[in-house]
């Protein structure tokens, strides 16, 4: 009876989350009450088999060393296992080694913790990552214990299975929605003002006034500046060619904005979407900078893969500004880059001088 108490308690947690960053710390606490174990730490891994720790509640001293580094860093028997693919059950782990280190380095105090059980979160064939709890002096866990934690395990890996495919649909819907509004500013906005172009232009041969024609030539002149930051603004919405890659994407951007962009491409690219997603908004930016600031007509884009991060710079020889480097973003368009990328993980730089031009580095991993 207990047991379904528990069970009961956590899937109604587990049935109210929709965000993964908010309902893996919660469930964990929560877990780690209704069982009267003290400690826990949930790592996901991604389809490589890289391992981020995502929630972690009461831990020992020594393992909150400068910042949870032995949680952070390096690779432990369970994580191990679950990279080979031979963690499918719930097990005790008769050592940890993240503990180890902690005793060996003297990096603070285990509290009594030694041992931990391990559990694979999973749904389906699908595994995500694993569940890890642990007690001082607790050196065994019962198969009683192991299997209500490998019930719990399944729940919260359906979760996650159902939070990523809601941002999955989520994130389908504000690519249909952005597709829509861009189909319809083509066939009204668009196509208004190229017919108010082809009107001015034809107005002009029906006068012989100067300031007529002088006032028409200014309106065309708007005309076609205004079509020309609409067709920019489509773009931006429904991006032609990036089926293609990044690289051609923003050639072709390039292309629009009236800018000559040479691309330089090195190694193979296979880029998870948020991560293309992110690099397509920063060089759409990037781009739109060289073209209304720089003074130039042509930049340059280097995109590459290095040590799990795509690199991705941007240069142009135009006339640059004031900036030192480490300091605050000097516009908003700049500081809004350096969140898309700090948001996944990765950095974003500026170098600039005046008379010399701009180069803009974001990395991004992978």
């Amino acid at each position: 009876m207990e047991e379904l108490q528990t069970l009961k308690s956590i899937a109604e947690m587990l049935n109210q989350a929709n965000d993964l960053t908010q309902m893996l710390p919660s469930v964990l606490k929560e877990l780690l009450h209704v069982t009267g174990i003290t400690s826990g730490w949930i790592f996901l891994m991604n389809e490589k088999g890289d391992y981020t720790l995502a929630a972690d509640y009461n831990l020992p001293e020594g393992l909150l060393w400068k910042y949870k580094k032995p949680m952070c860093e390096g690779s432990c028997w369970c994580v191990d296992k679950y990279q080979k693919g031979r963690l499918n059950r719930a097990a005790n782990i008769m050592e940890c080694k993240r503990i180890e280190n902690v005793i060996e380095h003297s990096w603070g105090d285990t509290e009594g913790i030694t041992h931990h059980a391990t559990v694979p979160l999973r749904a389906g064939n699908e595994s995500f990552g694993l569940l890890n709890v642990a007690s001082p002096n607790k050196t065994y866990f019962s198969q009683e214990e192991l299997a209500l934690l490998e019930a719990i395990a399944f729940q919260i890996g359906t979760a996650i299975k159902r939070i990523q495919l809601t941002q999955k649909e989520q994130e389908l819907a504000l690519i249909a929605e952005r597709n829509r509004l861009a189909r319809d500013l083509h066939d009204s906005v668009n196509q208004l003002l190229f017919s108010l172009m082809l009107t001015v232009r034809g107005t002009q041969e029906m006068t012989n006034e100067p300031e007529v024609k002088e006032m028409l030539s200014y309106i065309q002149e708007l005309s076609q500046e205004a079509l020309q930051e609409m067709r920019a603004l489509i773009w931006q919405l429904r991006p032609q060619g990036l089926e293609d890659g990044i690289g051609s994407a923003l050639c072709s951007y390039g292309k629009v904005l009236g800018l000559e962009v040479q691309v330089e491409v090195k190694g193979v690219l296979e880029l998870p979407s948020k991560i293309e997603e992110a690099m397509w908004r920063i060089g759409q930016e990037a781009l739109n900078n060289c073209k209304k600031h720089a003074v130039i007509k042509a930049c340059n884009v280097e995109i590459q893969v290095k040590d799990k991060t795509v690199i991705m710079t941007v240069r142009d020889e135009g006339c640059g500004f004031h900036y030192t480097e480490g300091g605050s973003m000097p516009t908003l368009g700049l500081a809004g880059m350096k969140e898309r990328a700090e948001f996944l993980g990765g950095s974003f730089n500026v170098i600039s001088k005046v008379g010399v031009g701009t180069s803009i580095q974001v990395n991004l991993p992978i």
